[in-house]
């Protein structure tokens, strides 16, 4: 610690005596990875009634050894520490401090995602006086059941780990365990810790050694010996196996793991949302994205394989078809997580990816896939790299407005380096579907796309975070005009911390892929595209994206053509801050190729004849399901 942070300490042997604020911030600012770099790599805050006082005057303190970034929205300053955490994969992070009423619940959604997407945040909102003197208190909830009761209590569902501070000395034991939480690749998550503001001022003498520098060991379990031969005695079985590659295996530091277990058996590769970008994206045994938003390659060979290696991944709806992709396929699951490795009843093998797959390859020995299956695979990856090509490179057609496809396209050809040097940020709707199909990355973390919460309003915050983490990458958010116009105060934070993104933003005015559900399933268009919404006398209003994001101190500009785009493009690379591109897009064409079924519920009933023939696809589609 520097001069700064040990004025006004007052030593009794080996104690020290501070707040529990300055505790807090003390015990952060001293935790390494293994690397030597910070765990943590700063705090943001929005101070208020609850904090500005206690954390507030510690971070202040500390300022030099935990660096504090201001936000303008505690939802999207939590997006930013999140995904921070993910470009770090996990191994380092970042905490959010708020104040005790609207500040903390505020909190609820970001860490929501953090639990859905198992990333860790640390949530540190002030609270209520634990003395509860001067009860209420300005923004406090109050329960006429359980005096004890704070807003804070809404993140107990949303929290991997959740302590209220009541006492100084109970940080002892507190923030070991948080920080064993947020590292351990089993439990990993959002915690909070709830900090009464009372007790932030309190001061107490604290043993010395707790705040001496330490390193923080990641931990994951190391896989079973009688785990692995179950795993390898359903595999020796199989003829026409599938690898599902999740996010599991970019966090567990598996990617060359993967790749040589994959080559070794030939067995191909399909990703998840989360697991794209582990192998690159013209590997040949990499054949695409899995699952409703994924590719006609992977997408025939699962519902064609007769055993599936899901590694590190939570098999959502989306990644299994519903239940519907490889039911009929035997799944072997490895998985830090024991929960996750549990599901579909699979054969489980609860360990860190990186170690497990290399001990079930050596359990294999030299079994192969069938020579047949590894050569369908080539050929089927050949050929969607060749459809991406084509639906990306497409021109135009005269008089039509581009769709999420061509603006991909446009954004890639920029640069002939972009599938090594940009990392993709998104979030919700229909652009992580064809970004998932047509993206090409060819390192770890160039794709981060946020489908586990599928979150609007993820992708400025994020792309601030990814940024943070990743200064000497591009950083290129595409975002629909919906989840932008939810959240994007974090562009303007972005210009005040000199973290350059480029945001290129697809106005198909509304809310076009909710729409295009609602049609699926028979419904009316309604109340999803502004046209389409109830409005007052002078209409909706014609919203100029890029003067909106001029004002925010960003570049900007509007292009009318997927040329002009692929120019702007060049434009916003060689600036030297953040830069906005609208471009107009159309709300009803996707992307066709690729895909699959996934259950949405139809009405039983209804008087509108559409509803009724999408219940009788519904229910058609369910039984061949079986259960």
């Amino acid at each position: 610690m520097n001069q700064r942070a040990t004025q006004s300490e007052t030593a009794v042997g080996s104690t020290v005596r501070l707040t529990a604020a300055q505790a807090v911030v003390r015990y952060l600012a001293a935790l390494r990875t293994e690397h030597g770099e910070p765990l943590f790599g700063g705090v943001f805050a929005i101070f208020g009634h609850g904090n500005v006082a206690g954390i507030g005057e510690a971070l202040y303190r500390y300022r030099d050894d935990l660096p504090t970034y201001r936000a303008h929205n505690e939802q999207a300053m939590a997006h930013s520490a999140i995904a921070y955490a993910k470009a770090h994969m996990r191994r380092r992070m970042m905490a959010v401090t708020t104040s005790i009423g609207p500040g903390a619940t505020n909190l609820v959604t970001a860490a929501a995602l953090a639990h859905v997407n198992r990333l860790p945040v640390l949530l540190l909102p002030g609270d209520i006086f634990v003395s509860r003197a001067p009860d209420p208190v300005l923004q406090q909830v109050e329960d006429g059941h359980d005096g004890g009761v704070s807003a804070n209590d809404a993140l107990k569902a949303v929290s991997r780990y959740f302590d209220r501070i009541v006492h100084p000395a109970q940080l002892l034991s507190a923030l070991p365990r948080a920080i064993r939480v947020l590292t351990d690749a089993a439990t990993c998550g959002p915690v909070t810790l709830a900090l009464p503001q009372d007790v932030q001022a309190m001061a107490f003498d604290y043993p010395a050694s707790f705040f001496e520098p330490r390193v923080v060991e990641f931990h994951a379990p190391s896989p079973v010996p009688r785990e692995i031969e179950r795993a390898a005695a359903m595999l020796r079985e199989a003829r026409e196996p599938l690898i599902v590659s999740g996010g599991g295996v970019l966090y567990g530091l598996a990617t060359d793991a993967l790749r040589r277990f994959a080559h070794k058996h030939g067995v191909p590769v399909a990703e998840t949302q989360a697991g794209k970008g582990a192998l690159a994206w013209d590997d040949a045994l990499n054949v695409g994205g899995i699952g409703v938003t994924g590719g006609s390659a992977a997408n025939e060979l699962a519902h064609a394989s007769d055993c599936v290696l899901a590694v590190g991944t939570r098999l959502q709806d989306f990644t299994t078809g519903s239940n519907t992709l490889f039911a009929q396929a035997q799944l072997v699951a490895i998985n830090a997580n024991p929960f996750d490795a549990l599901k579909r009843n699979a054969v489980a093998v609860q360990a860190d990816a990186a170690l497990a797959l290399d001990v079930l390859s050596d359990a294999l020995g030299d079994w192969h896939a069938s020579p047949q299956w590894t050569t369908r695979a080539h050929r089927l990856a050949n050929d969607w790299r060749e459809t991406v090509a084509h639906v990306t490179n497409t021109p135009v057609g005269d008089g039509l407005l581009p769709r999420e496809a061509d603006v991909i396209g446009a954004v890639q050809r920029s640069d002939a380096d972009s599938a090594e040097n940009d990392i993709v940020v998104c979030a919700a709707g229909t652009l992580p579907a064809d970004l998932q199909k047509l993206w090409r990355t060819g390192k770890p973390g160039g794709y981060h796309v946020e489908y586990g919460y599928s979150c609007m309003g993820y992708e400025v915050a994020g792309g601030l975070g990814v940024k943070l983490a990743r200064p000497e990458r591009e950083v290129i958010v595409i975002v629909g005009d919906g989840s932008y116009l939810m959240m994007n105060s974090e562009l303007a934070t972005s210009v005040m911390l000199g973290a350059k993104i480029i945001v290129v933003l697809l106005d198909n005015r509304g809310f076009g892929c909710i729409n295009r559900l609602q049609q699926a399933c028979g419904g009316a268009s309604f109340n999803n595209l502004i046209e389409d919404c109830r409005q007052g006398a002078i209409g909706a209003p014609e919203i100029d994206f890029a003067m909106h994001a001029r004002s925010l101190g960003a570049l900007s500009e509007h292009v009318s053509s997927i040329d002009e785009l692929q120019a702007a493009m060049k434009r916003a690379r060689a600036a030297d801050r953040s830069y906005l591109i609208s471009i107009d897009t159309d709300a009803a064409r996707p992307t066709e190729e690729g895909g699959w079924w996934w259950e949405v519920a139809v009405p039983e009933v209804s008087d509108r004849a559409a509803v009724v023939v999408a219940r009788e696809a519904y229910e058609k589609a369910v039984g061949a399901r079986g259960f």
